[in-house]
C-alpha cells in the first residue's frame, strides 16, 4: 500500500491596513498553486484564517505572470479577493505587502518597487518598525474615469447617479448626505447597467465632510462592506473632485475616515495620487496544506516490505 502524501507546510503572515486585513503567503520560488477554492477556504473566518484578501508574494523572475516586470521590481504581489478571483490592486494590501518585505528582512526600509498586475508600483516604508506597524505610503498613480456611460447605484428606495473611477480595479463612487442611507451593506448595492462593470464592482459611498475630508462606507466586491479600502479612499476623492471640476489638475491634501482608520490622500499637480495610511503585522505561523496546492509536490516514502 503506497502511503498517503505529506502535508505541504505553508508559512503565513496576518496583517491589515486601517483594519482591512489579509493573509499573505511568502512565495518567492513560485511553488504554490492557488485555485479559487484553496483561497476560499483560507480566507474563510470560520473554516479558515480568515481575511479581506489574499496576498502571494513571489519574485518576479519566478512568476511567468510578473516576467514583464522583472528589470523593474523583484517582487510581485499577487492579489486574490476573497471569493477566490484576482483582482489587480489593493491600496492597502500593497502597504502591508511592503511592510512585510521590510520588516521581515527581505529588502531594506525606504523606496520600493513592487510589481501588480496594474503595473508596477513606488512605495516606501520609513523604517523597520519593532512593532511590526507604522504608516506606508504608495504611489496610486492618475485614477482614469473611464466614461462608460450614466451609472446609478440602488440601496432600498433610494437611487443615486454614480461616478466610475478605475484605480486599477473598478469603482462606483456615489456622493450621499448621510452614509446610514448606503444601508447595512451586508448585500451587494445594485448597479446599473450591470454591462458597465461586467467583472464585478466595489461600491463607494462618501459624504464630505468639509473641502479636503472625507467620509466613506466601502462594499467591496468580493468581501461585503470593508473596515476599509485604500484604491476606495482614492476613487472618493477623485469623486469628490470630479464634482468640484478639478479632475486632472490641481494640487491637495485630503483626509478619509472609513470605519477601520484614517487614511491620507496627497494628489500631485497632475493628478496622480499617493496613499499613505497604517500598515500592520500582527500574526504568523504555518498553514497545513494539501499536496495538490503545490506545483511540484514532494513525493511519498515508499516503506520496504519485509
Amino acid at each position: 500500500m503506497t502511503p498517503a502524501l505529506p502535508l505541504a507546510r505553508q508559512p503565513f503572515f496576518k496583517g491589515h491596513g486601517a483594519e482591512n486585513d489579509f493573509l499573505l503567503l511568502p512565495d518567492p520560488g513560485h511553488r504554490l498553486r492557488l485555485d479559487a477554492h484553496l483561497v476560499r477556504r483560507l480566507c474563510d473566518r470560520r473554516t479558515g484564517i480568515g481575511a479581506d484578501g489574499l496576498l502571494r508574494a513571489v519574485r518576479t523572475t519566478a512568476d511567468p505572470e510578473a516576467a514583464a516586470w522583472a528589470g523593474e521590481a523583484e517582487w510581485f504581489m499577487d492579489y486574490r479577493n476573497p471569493d477566490g478571483t484576482t483582482a489587480a490592486m489593493c491600496g492597502n494590501g500593497i502597504r502591508v505587502f511592503a511592510r512585510y518585505l521590510v520588516d521581515s528582512g527581505l529588502r531594506p526600509p525606504g523606496a520600493l518597487v513592487i510589481a501588480t498586475r496594474a503595473g508596477v508600483r513606488q512605495v516606501h516604508v520609513a523604517d523597520r518598525s519593532a512593532s511590526l506597524q507604522g504608516p506606508v505610503s504608495v504611489q496610486m498613480g492618475r485614477p482614469r474615469l473611464p466614461g462608460s456611460g450614466p451609472v446609478d447605484v440602488t440601496v432600498g428606495r433610494r437611487r443615486w447617479p454614480a461616478l466610475h473611477v478605475d484605480m486599477g480595479n473598478p469603482h462606483a463612487v456615489v456622493l450621499v448626505e448621510d452614509l446610514t442611507h448606503a444601508g447595512d451593506l451586508r448585500t451587494a448595492p445594485t448597479v446599473t447597467p450591470a454591462s458597465a462593470y461586467p467583472h464585478g464592482v466595489t461600491v463607494d459611498f462618501a459624504v464630505r465632510h468639509s473641502a479636503r475630508h472625507l467620509k466613506v462606507r466601502v462594499h467591496e466586491r468580493g468581501v461585503g462592506e470593508t473596515r476599509a479600502c485604500g484604491t476606495g479612499a482614492c476613487a472618493a476623492v477623485a469623486a469628490l473632485r470630479h464634482a468640484a471640476g478639478e479632475h486632472g489638475t490641481g494640487y491637495g491634501r485630503y483626509t478619509v475616515d472609513l470605519p477601520g482608520g484614517r487614511l491620507h490622500v496627497r494628489v500631485t499637480a497632475d493628478g496622480s495620487m499617493e496613499l499613505t495610511g497604517p500598515a500592520a503585522i500582527v500574526a504568523q505561523g504555518t498553514l497545513h496544506l494539501a499536496p495538490t496546492a503545490l506545483r511540484r509536490p514532494p513525493r511519498a516514502r515508499v516503506l520496504a516490505r519485509t
